[in-house]
């Protein structure tokens, strides 16, 4: 088994930030999110993907969209990508998936002026109308590291700075 990647939380002040940014919760309530923030792990041994936890209680109502700060960052060697997919569980029973379809968290990441911070945005996207009751601790994503090569011409020499969009700035 290759050993590629490590995981870890991004700093308070980062996570505060980002939550500021889309939730009106006090300090406190932040910091008590922030301390409850689980890192990604398997459930076995024998598991490819590594299950991202959600960081706060969350009733997804029909059709609803939310982008959620997770908290975490991981430092992944040269040569691979973490691909982020919906629990296969959630998506099955319920119609609950990642907004962009399969996340891909590049190993430049790491270092962006965000901390690598990773986000989640999910969608209900049921056809039975149902709400998804989802508690702080729930595995709601799954991470997967894969191997990717590049073209024998490639050129890039880019330097990334930020999370959605940013390679294209």
């Amino acid at each position: 088994m290759n050993k590629v990647a490590m995981f870890e939380k991004v700093s308070f002040v980062q996570f505060k930030k980002d939550w500021q940014t889309l939730y009106q919760d006090s300090d406190e309530k932040i910091k008590e999110i922030y301390e409850k923030i689980k890192l990604p792990q398997r459930a076995t041994k024998g598991s490819a993907g590594y299950d991202f936890f959600l960081p706060i209680d969350y009733l997804f109502k029909p059709k609803e969209k939310i982008k959620i700060p997770t908290g975490i960052r991981v430092r992944i060697n040269e040569g691979w990508v973490l691909q982020l997919f919906p629990r296969s569980s959630l998506g099955f029973k319920y119609g609950l998936k990642l907004s962009n379809t399969v996340g891909i968290i590049d190993s430049d990441y790491y270092n962006s002026d965000n901390e690598g911070h990773m986000f989640m945005s999910m969608v209900n996207d049921n056809d039975e109308g149902l709400s998804i009751d989802l508690k702080q601790g729930n595995a709601i994503v799954q991470g997967i590291f894969v191997p990717f090569g590049i073209t024998i011409d490639d050129a890039a020499d880019g330097i990334r700075n930020g999370g959605f969009g940013s390679t294209n700035k």
